[in-house]
């Protein structure tokens, strides 16, 4: 496999050289930030738990130190966080927006809220879904290209057996499999991811909703 590659690489023109570089820098992209993203969605999936016990602590000033020392992520924390803001500007009541009914500021703070972490989760996905919809095209133009090449190259020696085609071929196929080695894993990524980030953007709602509950009472 090593052989045939060093072989098609060092028979490649620019535009293989440009394909297979293209290939090399999605899979170096999609892959650090596979990893990335693993790495942010264990520590909030670690964090998730600790919105319950959130609700046991005796008070708004404990629950936020015990939620802000569990939530390393930085996700849960900033809609309490946001919530606890939201509260102390009904209070002052100094600006337009201040102005208004603790519900509605509340309101305003965890949507706004919502909107930033959901961008912050989402972001990096697109990219992956890119790259598993992209790179087997990529590989498959690569191999078009060099079956085009090993073609005119047969064709221009007169006589053409299959011992001579068999070996350039195969080895512009090699391409395609690049390319479905990029595509796959960036795939099966953005599916996980997916999920994970509808189950975090579902209990980040639940749990502005509670806020939003608690607070807002007379």
């Amino acid at each position: 496999m090593n052989s045939a590659i060093a072989h098609y690489w060092e028979q490649a023109d620019a535009l293989g050289h440009l394909v297979g570089w293209l290939l090399l820098i999605m899979s170096v992209l999609s892959w650090t930030l596979i990893l990335m993203k693993a790495w942010s969605f264990w520590r909030i999936r670690k964090a998730a738990p600790s919105v319950r016990g959130f609700w046991r602590a005796p008070n708004l000033a404990d629950a936020l130190s015990q939620l802000r020392q569990a939530d390393q992520s930085k996700v849960f924390i900033g809609l309490a966080e946001a919530a606890q803001l939201a509260c102390d500007a009904s209070q002052r009541s100094t600006t337009l927006s201040a102005s208004a009914g603790t519900g509605e500021i509340l309101t305003r703070n965890l949507r706004q809220e919502l909107q930033v972490l959901t961008v912050r989760l989402e972001t990096g996905l697109s990219f992956l879904a890119s790259v598993g919809a992209t790179a087997p095209f990529v590989g498959l133009l690569g191999t078009v290209w060099g079956i085009y090449r090993a073609l005119t190259a047969i064709s221009s020696t007169g006589a053409v057996q299959i011992d001579q085609l068999a070996g350039p071929v195969g080895e512009a196929l090699i391409m395609t499999a690049l390319g479905l080695l990029v595509a796959i894993p960036a795939v099966l990524a953005y599916n996980g991811f997916n999920r994970i980030n509808r189950i975090t953007l579902a209990e980040l709602d639940g749990f502005a909703f509670d806020l939003h509950a608690h607070l807002s009472k007379p």
